[in-house]
């Protein structure tokens, strides 16, 4: 990024006065076209009616200077002016604006500062963000506008990597840019203490730093040791944390810190050892090996209630947002079910278990930022126990959490993994930059809707927004990290501002297209677009039909059904493929006739005797691993490496399906498919048990297979539990999986793992 960045980054779109390129993101309420254009040159003033504008005029000045060299004036006596106006408006509420570009005037009329500034980011979005010493011209129009949600919201990790101050200010500048108001500032994790905190100067000093093992996969970072030098990461003064707070309330961001509690802790108790159950020393993580470890605070030490009321503080002191956010989520308890101290408070006060020792300890965090006339806000993980009297959740562990709270008239932000986790893949993965996992695409994130349909209108007041996250385990540069929020930080935007009715994929990528255009001249690095073949199988009148759809702009698909490499001269996609036997269907993207998939897309499809058969479970499959619904463990299609497409995954002891033929037929292999990924909790089940019945009553064990690969393998892969009988005429096939525990060692030791299958395969 470049220093002038924050300059120029408001000044986003290229496009001409023609009513149909106008492409403003988010796209507003309404917007009028008129004949007609207004030049901006010197003889044209900024007019502001009240001082309370001054910083929005300023800040307007400046951008049209950055772009073009003309300095406005305030002389109010030119015959050109952009004017700037406090008026009240009940329609559009405090965030709206009024933008209205007539031949000789500029108007732009809010109930607020903050309007205003937003009706100026509208207006810089129709200038050219390159000189070329043509006449400035402003197309005529109205804009009536309003944001739909309150809270605008884009979050940063800066404890696995470290961000300087400047790059803080740019991300905040890109959030203003697009309407965002809120930035959540992740300042304290396991692997770094970011914020300095006077009274307790080892947490910086120590906690702050960790030795540098980046060039090793995050997951396979060794530990350090004490001969080792800490010399990768760094952290905020108090100062330079101040200035960025004023920074970002001049551009409408409020700031919301998270200092993490009661997990996340082990980079403070590695600078104070004595705030963990057992206080034994330990050096800052690396990365994500947590052996040995303590990443808690003790619960039941009162004098650590104490630290991280002094330490808040201090947090109080810089950052005026009125939520603060304690984290919260992920917190193992075992340590807590070990600890003298720990038990003893769940004793005292008379608390069930150590659930209900997280909320105690949330609870009492949250009465004292009542005290402070400050609220909290935690990830969905503080509902465990028991929700805060008056806290506010933050669902990412898809909506459960949120649409529990919101039912419990608590406010909400929706944050769900799938599709707000910016640190997941949005193309490829192949030609893409190395990601944590996971797969959330820009049309995916655009056809997010933040108020599940589970809420009543009622409960749906509770839902103040959305947020899209970025975590940093594998995000090392500005470079990368531009890369990972644009555009799905564009399309976020339209979906937090924009009226629901409103949003449109084809016209929100037509638009987009123009702010490719700069993020090109500028050297930004982003995604151009995921141009990956999306293959959806569906059953119509017991066909099985396959759909095939590309999000690129303009794209053709090509494709082959026999597993050769498809190219231009390959079979055009024009209408569903009907498959009739077991084929290997590969496809690609193309634009003007040129290629841009790096890989085709690919699936494999098995016609056998279970095709179509009906599926049902003892236990429902996870709500978070539907895949293509109720037929995909019998629509011919086999499951990828890809964990999060057609497979059904299960958290519970056993998976129990039971598969009903549309007849009955003779059959003499059964053959299921399941998933090994180690590093997602997913395992081979312990054991698969097949059964099969003429009546769907009375069953017939065949065999029980155990899992024929070793459970600690870290490879990714697809293993078949194959059985071969002697012919049984079968209707109904039963099948019973039993899930495993997390093996020693593993960072979910000794808890239930997943089990994932796809597809069963009859013969």
């Amino acid at each position: 990024m470049k220093a002038n960045y924050l300059l120029i980054f408001v000044l986003l779109t290229n496009f001409t006065v023609l009513a149909q390129n106008q492409s403003i993101i988010p796209k507003p309420v309404s917007l009028e076209m008129r004949n007609g254009n207004f030049e901006i040159n010197s003889n044209t003033a900024i007019h502001i009616q009240n001082k309370e504008l001054v910083g929005v005029s300023n800040y307007l000045k400046n951008s049209i200077q950055s772009i073009s060299g003309i300095q406005l004036s305030n002389n109010k006596h030119l015959p050109q002016k952009i004017n700037l106006i406090l008026e009240s408006n009940q329609k559009i509420g405090a965030e709206g604006y009024t933008l209205d570009i007539e031949n000789q005037n500029i108007t732009i009329k809010a109930n607020s500062k903050n309007g205003v500034f937003y009706g100026v980011q509208s207006l810089l979005q129709l200038l050219p963000s390159i000189r070329t010493n043509a006449k400035l011209l402003v197309p005529q129009m109205k804009i009536v506008d309003y944001p739909r949600f309150s809270w605008r919201g884009m979050h940063l990790d800066v404890c696995r990597h470290f961000f300087g101050p400047e790059v803080i200010k740019n991300y905040i500048n890109l959030l203003a840019t697009y309407k965002m108001n809120t930035f959540h500032w992740h300042l304290v994790d396991d692997q770094g203490w970011r914020i300095e905190i006077k009274k307790y100067p080892k947490l910086t000093e120590i906690g702050g730093w960790r030795v540098d093992k980046t060039s090793i996969n995050w997951r396979e970072r060794p530990q350090a040791t004490v001969n080792e030098s800490p010399t990768y990461g760094g952290f905020y003064t108090q100062e330079q944390l101040k200035e960025i707070v004023q920074y970002a309330a001049e551009r409408n961001i409020t700031i919301v810190p998270e200092i993490e509690m009661p997990g996340h802790a082990a980079a403070a108790i590695a600078a104070y050892p004595e705030l963990s159950c057992n206080h034994q020393f330990q050096l800052p993580l690396t990365g994500g090996n947590y052996t040995n470890i303590s990443s808690n605070f003790c619960a039941g030490n009162d004098s650590n209630y104490t630290f991280i009321k002094n330490v808040l503080t201090e947090v109080l002191d810089i950052f005026p947002s009125k939520y603060i956010h304690i984290g919260g989520d992920e917190v193992d308890k075992s340590s807590w079910k070990k600890c003298p101290k720990c038990q003893a408070k769940i004793k005292t006060e008379h608390l069930k278990n150590e659930e209900a020792l997280q909320s105690y300890f949330v609870q009492t965090i949250e009465k004292f930022l009542i005290s402070k006339n400050r609220k909290l806000i935690g990830w969905d993980e503080i509902l465990e126990g028991g929700l805060a009297p008056e806290a506010t959740v933050m669902s990412w562990r898809g909506e459960s959490g949120g649409i529990a709270a919101a039912k419990m008239k608590h406010q909400v932000v929706m944050t769900p993994g799938s599709p707000c986790y910016f640190d997941h893949y949005q193309a490829g993965p192949e030609g893409e930059p190395f990601a944590i996992g996971g797969f959330n695409s820009l049309k995916k994130v655009y056809d997010y809707e933040p108020i599940p349909s589970e809420l009543s209108e009622e409960e749906s007041k509770y839902v103040l927004g959305s947020q899209g996250n970025v975590w940093t385990e594998f995000i090392t540069t500005t470079e990368h990290l531009e890369y990972m929020i644009l555009p799905r930080l564009l399309a976020l935007s339209e979906v937090t501002w924009s009226p629901k009715g409103s949003k449109d994929w084809h016209d929100f990528n037509t638009r987009l297209q123009s702010h490719f255009k700069i993020f090109g001249q500028k050297g930004w690095r982003y995604c151009p677009g995921n141009f990956i073949v999306a293959i959806q199988p569906v059953f119509n009148n017991g066909k099985l039909l396959v759909n095939l759809l590309s999000e690129a702009k303009n794209s053709e698909i090509y494709y082959t059904l026999d597993g050769s490499e498809p190219n231009l001269q390959s079979n055009k996609y024009l209408q569903p493929i009907e498959i009739n036997q077991t084929s290997t269907l590969k496809a690609i993207t193309a634009v003007n006739n040129n290629i841009m998939s790096l890989q085709a897309a690919k699936q494999q499809f098995s016609k056998h005797k279970a095709f179509g058969a009906t599926v049902s479970y003892t236990t429902p499959v996870s709500k978070y691993y539907q895949a293509e619904g109720a037929f995909t463990l019998t629509n011919g299609v086999r499951g990828t490496k890809t964990h999060g497409r057609n497979w059904h995954g299960f958290s519970s002891e056993n998976m129990i399906a039971t598969f009903q033929l549309a007849n009955a037929d003779t059959l003499h292999t059964l053959n299921l498919s399941c998933l090994q990924s180690y590093r997602d909790w997913i395992f081979c089940p312990a054991s698969v048990k097949f059964e099969v019945s003429l009546d769907g009553v009375n069953y017939k064990e065949l065999s029980s297979m155990k899992n024929p690969i070793d459970i600690e393998s870290k490879a990714k892969e697809t293993v078949e539990y194959k059985l071969e009988f002697k012919p049984e005429w079968v209707k109904s096939i039963r099948i019973t999986a039993q899930n495993n525990l997390c093996p020693k060692g593993h960072s979910g030791e000794g808890n239930m793992g997943w089990i994932f299958i796809d597809e069963l395969i009859a013969e």
